[in-house]
């Protein structure tokens, strides 16, 4: 089955940019016309009020938001915390947010790790975080997407990571956030081919992706970071899952080493550059489910 790009559904369009602290003034000084969209994490955001708060709704009502989590903790064994739930669900409201996301992993048991773990790739974890996710979903009013992690190890893994994703999204029948970055750093560390990966996943769930810098510890170990420029092989993944999904929403995520806006735009418009140049040409073989 083919799918054209009317008829699919994104929550944004275009080019999106990770909005941090740092570089909101000279954002809000210096509009980019770049940016179509950006994305927060709500944790970072949730009961902020006084100047900041104002800053961050100047920035809510201008652009379109998509928000991130990192808190969740799908795949953790504790509870969720229904509470923050219900937080993230009227901080939703409250900012019109479009879309929110977690990742695919936990980050902790009775208390936070303040980092993402894998989470088993195997039946009985596919069943229980797909339940999760869909308690999620339930108390949220709304659909979410997961998105691919980046991972050091697998231990216990009775499928491959490709097809416990794709189990998790079929059981418990959510969306997907498309790490182009990841997909290239796991292949790296887990010695799989990268293209057979992103062709192996469901175009129809796909709301948007991520394309990130990460760093390089050695020729077979990359290390997930956020802090550097996008490179080269990563740049050519994101234009073949162009080629596969046809025009998907792009963000940029960059978390530390912010270069100056200018440098910092000029990767907004590479992924403009890419979508354009892919908007008038059909997407490749696309799959269903």
């Amino acid at each position: 089955m083919t799918e054209s790009l009317a008829d699919r559904q994104y929550p944004v369009t275009g080019a999106g940019l990770g909005l941090r602290r740092g570089i909101m003034d000279v954002l809000r000084d210096n509009p980019p016309p770049q940016v179509d969209f950006m994305e927060v994490a709500p944790e970072n955001w949730i009961g902020v009020g006084g100047a900041l708060g104002r800053k961050f709704r100047y920035f809510t009502e201008r652009y379109p938001f998509v928000v991130h989590g990192l808190s969740m903790s799908l795949g953790g064994p504790a509870p969720l915390d229904t509470d923050f739930i219900q937080q993230v669900k009227a901080f939703i409201h409250t900012h019109g947010i479009r879309l929110y996301s977690e990742h695919l992993s936990y980050c902790g048991d009775d208390g936070h790790l303040y980092d993402l773990m894998p989470i088993p790739f195997t039946n009985e974890a596919a069943d229980y975080v797909a339940g999760r996710i869909r308690q999620v979903q339930d108390m949220l009013g709304q659909r979410i997407a997961v998105e691919n992690v980046s991972y050091y190890a697998a231990p216990g893994s009775e499928m491959s990571e490709l097809e416990f994703v794709n189990e998790v999204l079929v059981r418990a029948d959510c969306d997907l956030l498309l790490d182009v970055n990841n997909i290239y750093v796991n292949s790296i560390n887990h010695g799989y081919d990268s293209l057979d990966f992103l062709r192996g996943l469901p175009v129809k769930r796909v709301r948007y992706f991520h394309i990130a810098g990460h760093y390089v510890e050695a020729e077979d170990l990359r290390v997930d970071t956020h802090g550097s420029d996008v490179c080269n092989p990563v740049w050519e993944l994101l234009e073949e899952a162009y080629r596969h999904f046809g025009v998907v929403p792009t963000l940029l995520e960059r978390d530390f080493n912010i270069p100056p806006l200018p440098q910092l735009l000029k990767e907004v418009e590479q992924i403009q550059a890419l979508q354009e140049k892919w908007t008038t040409r059909p997407a490749g073989s696309v799959s269903g489910e």
